[in-house]
């Protein structure tokens, strides 16, 4: 019998969302033979524990019969249970130094982990996660800074709206100035900023014309990988190739820089792919962008002048652009910069929603049946120890 385990989130500051709702939870416990499911008491979830005990779900403080713990953000390393079997994202497929005490933890005790972010379709696309929501949120955020800083426009926050639905009649009536938006990427997180984009009536216009004119109407150019990178010898891209060896690639996003208010970044970024440009180029008279909503959030990433994390309570912060040093926002000679890790927790009961649909659709039925492919190239620890696909992070795993 497969046990579920809905974990208390023990990270702080504290994310809301779940993995699965109490309606979830309530249909797989009728509809799927072999499942049992028990939630661990929490005063901080977006559902209350009465809303799962409603459901019919058992509320507990004991976990020990659970063999699939289900979390959402890093487990702290003091409520880790040895020898169980866990599914979050932990952070540490690209040996981020802030986790490595917590993969150390999880060698001592003989964990099994599964991570969200490595479960995969056989084309390499992310079979779940929070992206779209994050786009959601961080465009709404990106548009929110540049009316802050231009005054031309007020938005309300996103997390003082009761949901999604609510939301979007926030923008009737929203008229926004002829702004130039560069929107980047391809996956979830680039879906959810062209739904806003569209909510709000900015127009999609192709690249040429977006380096070439200016418009009197909100207009967004929606950029690529191919529109981005070009392989430096023979200027063309292929997709696995620049994913296999992005150093042999360089990024072509620097003229939009001269032509673009506000950008919206949602792409991959790892250590050895070009920036969308440098922090040199933010003292050049021609560089134009004043806000950037970085919604993919990598510090020094994509964007250079991410300096770090802001938060869901204080998202925006500026950057000089001389020194390159943090001020506050909205003041003359800085860019904003809306960079926040945890953006979905502004819609944590719609992201939740969604998040639980792909979970149940894609994964949990190859759990209960044994395994799989899927679940095999996302397991990073299997009773402790570093699988085949993940014997990169020997050194970092490796104890002290």
């Amino acid at each position: 019998m497969l046990v579920i385990g809905l974990i208390k989130e023990g990270k702080q500051p504290s994310d809301t969302r779940v993995a699965l709702t109490p309606s979830q939870c309530k249909w797989l416990v009728k509809n799927v033979e072999n499942v049992k499911i028990k939630v661990e008491h929490s005063p901080n979830r977006c559902y209350t524990d009465e809303e799962y005990a409603r459901a019919g779900v058992e509320l507990t403080h004991d976990l020990s019969e659970c063999n699939l713990l289900l979390g959402i953000k890093e487990v702290p390393v003091s409520q880790l249970i040895p020898n169980k079997r866990y599914m979050f994202f932990s952070h540490t497929k690209k040996m981020q130094p802030y986790n490595r005490g917590l993969m150390q933890a999880m060698v001592q005790k003989n964990i099994t982990l599964i991570d969200y972010e490595c479960l995969e379709h056989k084309d390499g696309q992310r079979i779940i996660g929070f992206g779209f929501f994050a786009g959601i949120v961080g465009a709404h955020n990106g548009i929110m800074a540049y009316g802050n800083r231009t005054g031309a426009f007020q938005l309300e926050r996103v997390h003082k709206i009761k949901d999604y639905r609510a939301l979007i009649h926030t923008y009737f009536g929203l008229k926004l100035p002829p702004i130039k938006i560069a929107v980047t990427g391809s996956g979830r997180v680039a879906h959810g900023i062209l739904e806003i984009m569209n909510l709000m009536d900015v127009q999609e216009v192709e690249p040429e014309e977006y380096l070439s004119k200016e418009f009197d109407y909100p207009v967004y150019v929606h950029l690529k990988g191919n529109n981005l990178y070009r392989h430096k010898e023979t200027k063309t891209y292929n997709r696995d190739e620049f994913h296999d060896h992005p150093e042999q690639y360089e990024c072509l996003f620097l003229p939009y820089c001269a032509h673009t208010d506000l950008l919206m970044n949602g792409i991959y970024w790892g250590n050895n792919v070009p920036r969308l440009f440098e922090m040199e180029h933010l003292k050049d008279p021609s560089f134009r962008i004043t806000t950037i909503a970085d919604i993919t959030d990598d510090k020094h990433g994509s964007v250079p002048c991410n300096l770090g994390d802001a938060t869901i309570d204080d998202p925006v912060y500026g950057v000089n652009l001389q020194t390159g040093e943090q001020t506050a926002p909205y003041i003359p000679g800085s860019i904003d910069i809306m960079a926040v890790g945890n953006l979905p927790n502004e819609l944590p009961r719609d992201a939740s929603r969604y998040f639980g649909e792909q979970l149940i659709k894609y994964i949990l039925e190859d759990v209960r049946n044994g395994g799989s492919a899927t679940i095999e190239n996302a397991t990073i620890l299997q009773d402790g120890k570093l699988t085949p696909p993940f014997e990169y992070l020997k050194d970092y795993a490796a104890l002290d």
